[in-house]
């Protein structure tokens, strides 16, 4: 063999192995990814995971499916999540529990366990009531004031984001965190329901959680926990006006286990994006009253790593620490 001819096949044989190579580091996902969510069918959490995974199908190819893993207040799910295979093909939608789970005793799992693919969605607290109970919220406070452990809340397990959410609003109107009982639920969703049978008297959960049944009358929502009115519900009066300086709500994001391939890992960040940027998403989350927030990897990771020190001020202060 000539010495041009065995140089001619080692170039196609270079050529031919780095077309393979290139054509596997291409593959991801040449099966079906599933999208594990920590909540219920039905609340808001589930909604923002199902419509991620739809967009994420259309870009990927592939379908990607949402696995409700309920328990725990989040605990089950968010386990799940951290305990899967880190090839990118079992990932989950990360919630604000994340930065609680290790003050409240629910769990030794935090945030920074978890490899951040994106945050997508921010949303604040809001507390509501069934229709025909209180007016307003200068009613609701002055019969909470007057009877402790009368009236009873939910929106979650104890110690989960709504509870904490309803701790920090009684702290910072001078009363006692358990001034109001907390009966632990699996979500928005559940307590709604408990709310319109009368096994409880208040909700606290994200607006848009509830905002379908303040729409159709059935509950009222009295004070939105955030900086600003909601353009959605403006005369509904944020809790600061109020006179309470508490501002809280729960983020999502996409996650996954510690040691995904840099180069997977680039695949789903994209794909994030893309969905998040998209008119759907927005349309999506717009016509539910969902805050939408993209946050890349890196930044989301800096993110839930703050959010755990702050969560952590306001868990101690509300007394809920364990």
């Amino acid at each position: 063999m000539s010495k041009r001819v065995l140089a001619v096949l080692l170039v196609v044989a270079v050529l031919c192995f780095g077309g393979v190579v290139s054509q596997s580091e291409a593959a991801f996902p040449e099966q079906p990814i599933t999208i594990i969510c920590p909540f219920a069918a039905g609340g808001g959490t589930d909604a923002v995971a199902r419509i991620i995974a739809t967009l994420m199908q259309n870009d990927l190819g592939k379908p990607v499916n949402v696995v409700n893993r309920t328990g725990g207040g989040g605990v089950t799910g968010h386990q799940a999540i951290l305990q899967a295979k880190p090839d990118g093909y079992t990932i989950g939608l990360g919630t604000a529990e994340l930065a609680m789970f290790h003050w409240v005793g629910l769990s030794d799992i935090k945030a920074s366990d978890f490899e951040p693919i994106g945050g997508v969605n921010l949303d604040s607290a809001a507390i509501t009531v069934k229709a025909g109970t209180w007016k307003d919220y200068a009613s609701l406070l002055a019969d909470v004031k007057a009877n402790k452990g009368k009236y009873t809340a939910s929106g979650t397990v104890i110690r989960g984001i709504w509870h904490l959410a309803m701790a920090a609003w009684l702290v910072g109107a001078g009363l006692e965190p358990d001034q109001v009982r907390w009966i632990p639920l699996e979500g928005a969703a559940p307590a709604q329901q408990e709310l319109l049978a009368g096994g409880i008297d208040m909700v606290t959960c994200s607006l848009p959680e509830v905002s379908a049944l303040v729409n159709e009358g059935k509950l009222t929502m009295l004070a939105y926990m955030n900086d600003s009115r909601s353009p959605r519900f403006p005369d509904v009066p944020t809790l600061k006006e109020l006179g309470v300086p508490v501002s809280i709500g729960t983020w999502r994001g996409i996650c996954g286990p510690r040691g995904i391939p840099a180069d997977v890992l680039s695949v789903l960040e994209a794909s994030v994006k893309k969905a998040v940027d998209s008119d759907e998403f927005k349309q999506f989350m717009d016509g539910r009253g969902l805050g939408v927030r993209y946050l890349s990897a890196k930044d989301w990771g800096a993110f839930m790593v703050e959010a755990d020190n702050q969560f952590g001020d306001v868990i101690k202060a509300a007394g809920l620490s364990q």
